[in-house]
């Protein structure tokens, strides 16, 4: 029997749906709460400084504690930690939908984030702990494509939102979905955990320092002046922090990050691509609802629904990109994929202009949907394939950092290339700096697929490979990891 036509077992079938579920909540609130921001800005009479927050504050504790969130769940379990961060997510929801002013939202924001880097790393981990290393990237396209339901949605939900329910409800929607996984997590899906080592305290406090202070800078660019005191500040903090980080886990006996994962190809020049990837995403996503509202005149639903033929190709393409670099590698899915991201943004920045028609536009939009689509789960089969089973937790951990860092470097880089060249004055003042932002973010992909020619290359695996029905490897890896097929106990 084919590889790919090997079915799901339940117990695998239940790890990628609550996993994918989990993220999908999460991958959705941040999408939608960005469509709604001047809503809440007219709300709750928010500054723009603090309107920035409302984003910076998820931001800022996701990245700080991924590395964190990851190291405690191979510490203390995987479904154990799974678990809490959902409801700590869940319950900052509520909080956030009860907020009466910007102060306390910024703060449960917070929260949020906290709670979903917990989460995000260990749902990829389990993900990836559950199926064989030549299944792994159809199940990673899986869970990539139900995250794309919310990347798909989510200009539409967010548009709905804006102009005919308050903006709380937002919020409320993450309350049955987050109770519904912690219930079905306790009933369907066995504990698991990494190497039994001790807990690397002082690993945590430097790695979460450091990646604070160096995302500090970055989110208070654009606002402070990049070459002010309290950014440059930030920045040497960062990086005097993460150096350290660096040396620790050389020497430290129970590494939460082991250095010598950065000598193996694949993870050294998979990770630094998934960066580039989510750089030219984040990048992408922050100016082109804008785009079609400041330049077009068109609604926050408007703007949703015309995101869409953009975002819907990560629901249709990633399952199958993911199948496909089973069989024959990941290098050319990841260089090639960004590729076209990059052909797709230059397109749109040739294009796009303030009498531009939509259907001029739908080439790059495609495109680039498809190419990031492409490159995603590849690179994440890369990085986790990389290194042993009984490590995939660690390496996931570093992974979703290296992501979120990836989309706030974007974020943060093509606002500032923006403002230096347009502005909000007027549409045209839009469309030049627009132009200006699109270029940077197919600069990124293009930076990207040139690092993504250093994936090693893979022969396509042999047809008749017939492979184990039960895979061992993720069942019961190494000494000391428990076996997360295995079913749950309620």
């Amino acid at each position: 029997m084919a590889t790919e036509n090997v079915r799901m077992t339940p117990a695998q079938r239940w790890v990628l749906a609550l996993a994918s579920t989990a993220s999908f909540m999460m991958s959705l609130d941040s999408v939608v709460v960005s469509t709604i921001l001047n809503t809440i800005r007219k709300d709750l009479t928010a500054s723009t400084a603090a309107l920035e927050w409302v984003v910076n504050a998820y931001n800022l504790t996701f990245a700080a504690l991924l590395l964190t969130g990851a190291a405690l769940g191979d510490r203390f379990g995987r479904r154990r930690v799974f678990t809490a961060g959902v409801a700590l997510f869940t319950v900052a929801s509520a909080a956030c939908a009860l907020s009466g002013d910007v102060g306390a939202l910024i703060a449960f924001r917070a929260l949020q984030g906290a709670g979903a880097a917990m989460v995000l790393p260990l749902s990829l981990t389990m993900v990836s702990a559950a199926f064989p290393p030549q299944r792994r990237g159809k199940a990673m396209g899986l869970y990539l494509g139900i995250t794309g339901l919310a990347t798909f949605s989510g200009p539409f939900i967010g548009g709905v939102i804006a102009e005919g329910l308050d903006w709380s409800w937002v919020f409320w929607l993450n309350l049955p979905v987050g109770a519904a996984v912690i219930a079905l997590t306790a009933r369907r899906l066995a504990e698991s955990s990494g190497p039994h080592t001790r807990f690397d305290l002082v690993g945590v406090l430097l790695v979460t320092g450091g990646a604070f202070g160096l995302v500090w800078g970055l989110v208070r660019g654009n606002t402070a002046g990049w070459g002010s005191a309290e950014v440059l500040g930030a920045w040497v903090l960062g990086v005097v922090l993460v150096a350290s980080f660096v040396l620790w886990e050389r020497r430290t006996a129970a590494p939460m990050l082991p250095m010598r994962f950065f000598r193996v190809r694949a993870f050294a020049t998979a990770n630094p691509a998934n960066f580039l990837v989510f750089a030219s995403l984040y990048g992408t996503l922050f100016f082109l609802a804008q785009y079609f509202q400041t330049v077009r005149g068109q609604g926050p639903l408007g703007a949703g629904l015309r995101l869409m033929p953009w975002t819907a190709t990560l629901m249709v393409c990633a399952p199958i990109a993911g199948r496909l670099a089973d069989r024959f590698g990941e290098r050319a899915f990841v260089a090639g994929g960004l590729l076209l991201q990059g052909l797709g943004m230059t397109w749109i920045a040739a294009v796009a202009g303030t009498g531009t028609a939509y259907p001029e536009l739908l080439p790059g939009l495609v495109v680039s949907g498809v190419g990031l689509t492409m490159a995603m789960p590849a690179a994440q089969r890369a990085v986790v394939g990389a290194v042993r089973p009984q490590e995939i937790g660690q390496a996931s951990g570093a992974f979703m950092m290296l992501r979120i860092f990836g989309g706030v470097f974007g974020t943060a880089v093509t606002v500032a290339v923006f403002a230096g060249r347009g502005g909000y004055a007027s549409a045209a003042d839009f469309q030049r700096g627009f132009t200006a932002a699109m270029s940077a973010v197919a600069g990124y992909a293009f930076l990207g697929a040139l690092v993504a020619l250093g994936v090693p290359a893979r022969r396509p695996a042999p047809p008749a490979a017939a492979p184990a029905q039960q895979p061992e490897p993720a069942a019961r890896v190494g000494g000391g990891e428990t076996g997360i097929l295995e079913k749950g106990k309620s």
